[in-house]
This record gives C-alpha cells, sequence and structure tokens, in this order.
C-alpha cells in the first residue's frame, strides 16, 4: 500500500510546521546517513518517542522531493518499508545496495524519508479532529571506498569568492569544492570592515562543483573579507573554520 496516496504529504507538512506545539513521534537516530559502498548494508534506527503506536512508511528518493516512493528509481533497497511502531519502542531499518553503477571517485547524495502518521485522536463525535503526518527526510552520503582524504578536512579545502546574487542587487558567495566529498552547512558568515553579514540557511556543495550560497543584506564587501563557517561532520557534529573571502 502506498500511504501517500492517501495523505496530501505537502499539506501534511505544511500544517505540521504551522502546529508550534506539534512534533512528530518517530525520530531518526542522526542526521544523516554514511554509506560506505564496500558494505552490504547499512542499518538507521527509529524511535517511537509518543505514547500512541504510529503507522510508518519509509523510503529512498534521488533529491525529488515530489516524486512517490512507487516510482522512484534508486539503486537502493529499504526494509522494512511499512510497518506498525509501538508506543516507546524502536524499529531497526536495513538500507541495502543493489549494485548499479555508481561514481567510484567522489560521494553520491541521496535522501531517506520517513513518514510517520500516528492514529486518529480519540474525540467526541460532533468534534473536529486533524491528524497530522510528518515527513522527516535526512541525507544519505554514499562513499566509495579509497577516497583519497578525509571527509572532515574537505571544509578546510574549499575556495571561496565574492559572485553577484541571483536578483543582481547584490553579493553572493561562491564557494568551490575540489574534493571528493560532500560539503554541508549549518551557517556562513562573512566578516568585512567591523560588519558581519550572515547566511543561516546553510547549503550544500557537491563534490567537484561550485555553487553559490546567498548571504542576507551583503553588498559593497572589501578586500580581506573573511568567511566564517560551521560545516556539519558525519556525526552531525559541526566543524568550525574560517577562510579568506577571494575576488
Amino acid at each position: 500500500m502506498n500511504l501517500l496516496k492517501k495523505m496530501p504529504i505537502g499539506i501534511g507538512v505544511a500544517c505540521a510546521l504551522l502546529a508550534g506545539s506539534a512534533h512528530a513521534s518517530v525520530t531518526i537516530g542522526g542526521t544523516r546517513v554514511v554509506y560506505p559502498l564496500e558494505q552490504r548494508e547499512v542499518t538507521v534506527k527509529l524511535d517511537n518517542d509518543s505514547k500512541a503506536p504510529s503507522l510508518v512508511q519509509v523510503w529512498i528518493d534521488d533529491g525529488n522531493t515530489d516524486a512517490k516512493p512507487g516510482e522512484i528509481k534508486v539503486p537502493f533497497v529499504i526494509t522494512p518499508p511499512i510497518f506498525r511502531m509501538d508506543a516507546k519502542k524502536a524499529q531497526t531499518l536495513r538500507v541495502m545496495y543493489t549494485g548499479e553503477p555508481l561514481p567510484q571517485d567522489r560521494e553520491s547524495v541521496y535522501w531517506l524519508n520517513v513518514l510517520d502518521i500516528p492514529p486518529k485522536a480519540g474525540s467526541a463525535p460532533d468534534a473536529n479532529t486533524l491528524s497530522l503526518a510528518y515527513r522527516t527526510r535526512i541525507k544519505i552520503f554514499v562513499r566509495p571506498g579509497k577516497l583519497p582524504g578525509k571527509p572532515e578536512d574537505a571544509a578546510a579545502q574549499l575556495n571561496w569568492k565574492i559572485a553577484a546574487s541571483a536578483d543582481g542587487k547584490g553579493q553572493a558567495v561562491s564557494v568551490s569544492n575540489p574534493t571528493p566529498y560532500y560539503v554541508s552547512f549549518s551557517e556562513i558568515d562573512v566578516e568585512s570592515s567591523g560588519h558581519t553579514f550572515r547566511n543561516e540557511q546553510g547549503g550544500m556543495v557537491a563534490p567537484r562543483t561550485s555553487v553559490i550560497l546567498p548571504i542576507a543584506k551583503m553588498n559593497a564587501v572589501a578586500a580581506g573579507a573573511k568567511v566564517r563557517y560551521i560545516a556539519i561532520s558525519d556525526y552531525g557534529g559541526p566543524i568550525n573554520g574560517d577562510a579568506p573571502l577571494g575576488e
């Protein structure tokens, strides 16, 4: 059964974001998954922290957030795909690589989706109730063996330059990644002439590519500016660093 056909996910997620006191019952044991490509499988732990059971559907996508599980083609199988999680219980997911060709000289990235559908709330017959499904989505970094360097050192090797913003009305930051690893950020600051311009949304730069990241209200940055960043490690922890901002 495809639960996404029974529940409009976009609406469910939007309602969840608006309900400040609400939260997902089923949580993932980590903020990212690293899959060493030479391993047969990796496991991911889920926990149901609520006092009620939940129905859970899990799947992997290739970056298209709107794709339905039954229509997605990825080189991984995840089991079990649909299951009930009783209150205060845990469930282990098995993620297995199916062997389709993937780049061997750099990481690839996919996304793990966990859809948590709680039971219908008990209420009086004439009461209006709203049950929300929560979708959690985290990255899966697929890492071939024998890549040069260490993933925790990749952020320090990035090259930073001033770039035009997307709207052409200010400045942004272009970051180039010469390493075979993805680098994700939770925060990026540009310090120039006593002023700090901040990107609090974070971002990610793929291996051996460049990306332009917006910086709020950044304009007329002087020579000698510096970037301070917080990158994210394999374990979800912070990697603090700084680098000169070139022109």
